[in-house]
């Protein structure tokens, strides 16, 4: 079933908007992301459409029907919740059981319902055992197990994985896309984690002072970023942000240091040069030195420098994981990348592919005008 959001608020005080006109389509069958940092309003929006919530503002459809003052009940989702909400008295077939017991199907179709669902989650073994006697992850699929077993095609999971330790976040990640897609469900999934939105949605709202800031595929997302939350939200090393100024026709100064070539003239302003991490490089010993590094990250197949530029910007950026840096060390950095120009209020302008350095170019430049 298909989702529609139109300009969707909430305030629990007259005029005092924790979401603001929030509007999106969430197609059938579709994996749909909502990321942002605490506080952002993602759990808000997810209540709002399970119907916890009153909507304070605007309309939500779901299947074409307005559902916007329909009770839960009736909004034929169901909603797995990061703190599993199992009944510890309860046996794991019985705790999957609970709701279609509650709205009194028969029993063949309970029991039917019971063994499909446990099975699709690889539980069976774990049937008649009791929540304390599972671990983490067999807690969380037996909460999954349950949101099957009611057979609703909507699904709303709110930070499910966030209780589990990394490598079974990992692998749950796997799973849940698997099963979200072997059951054709529209799943609406609240993260604050930008790796699990990006591996596993097939679109993502990003959600920052009360609003959308970019809803686009995961691919849009990191490499046409709209705005400085968004190019620093994503992505891991985070994207270096650097204060640039215009120093002459087609060119940006950055940091005091670096020099970037743009396609065309561009008033005199105070600019924001992205560059993520792997868009530096360092040049052979001996040139001039324009950085500092301050800390050095073994990372295994690569090593992550932080250092500061000589106007006092930090920097972030990738080494070879056999080459040799200590801190105090003094390094020559030059744009080899791609490098995204915001404007002073931090809204995207455009991308440049590669990068100039003292005047010249050291690659090719070619620019791609960002929509």
């Amino acid at each position: 079933m298909a989702i529609e959001l139109n300009a969707l608020g909430k305030a629990y005080t007259p005029g005092n908007w924790v979401l603001e006109n929030v509007s999106a389509h969430i197609n059938s069958g579709e994996f749909f992301a909502i990321v942002g940092p605490s506080g952002c309003g993602k759990s808000t929006l997810l209540r709002m459409i399970a119907g916890l919530i009153p909507i304070s503002a605007g309309e939500l459809k779901i299947d074409d029907q307005v559902a916007t003052n329909l009770p839960p009940k009736d909004r034929k989702l169901t909603m797995v919740f990061q703190s599993y909400a199992l009944f510890p008295f309860l046996s794991v077939g019985d705790n999957v059981a609970f709701g279609l017991k509650a709205r009194k199907f028969p029993a063949d179709e309970i029991k039917e319902r019971v063994d499909r669902a446990i099975d699709l989650v690889n539980l069976n073994e774990f049937k008649d055992r009791k929540p304390r006697d599972l671990s983490g992850g067999q807690r969380q699929r037996v909460a999954l197990a349950r949101a099957i077993a009611s057979d609703a095609k909507v699904c709303l999971m709110d930070e499910p994985l966030s209780n589990l330790d990394a490598q079974l976040r990992i692998k749950m990640r796997t799973e849940l896309r698997n099963l979200q897609r072997e059951l054709g469900l529209t799943v609406i999934y609240v993260t604050h984690d930008q790796v699990e939105a990006m591996t596993m949605a097939d679109h993502i709202m990003v959600l920052h002072d009360h609003a959308i800031q970019q809803i686009g595929t995961p691919l849009e997302i990191y490499n046409q970023p709209a705005n400085t939350f968004v190019a620093s939200f994503f992505g891991t090393p985070r994207m270096n942000l650097l204060p640039a100024r215009v120093d002459a026709d087609r060119e940006l100064l950055l940091a005091d240091a670096l020099r970037l070539a743009v396609p065309r003239d561009l008033p005199v302003a105070d600019y924001v040069v992205g560059l993520r991490p792997n868009a530096l490089r360092l040049l052979p010993a001996g040139s001039s030195a324009n950085a500092q590094v301050k800390t050095v990250e073994y990372l295994g197949s690569e090593i992550l420098l932080e250092a500061e530029m000589a106007d006092g910007t930090p920097i972030e950026l990738m080494a070879a994981a056999d080459e040799n840096y200590q801190v105090g060390d003094s390094l020559s950095v030059a744009i080899a990348g791609r490098a995204y120009v915001f404007d002073h209020a931090g809204q995207a302008q455009f991308m440049v592919e590669g990068g100039l350095r003292h005047g010249r170019n050291d690659v090719d430049t070619k620019a791609a005008i960002q929509a």
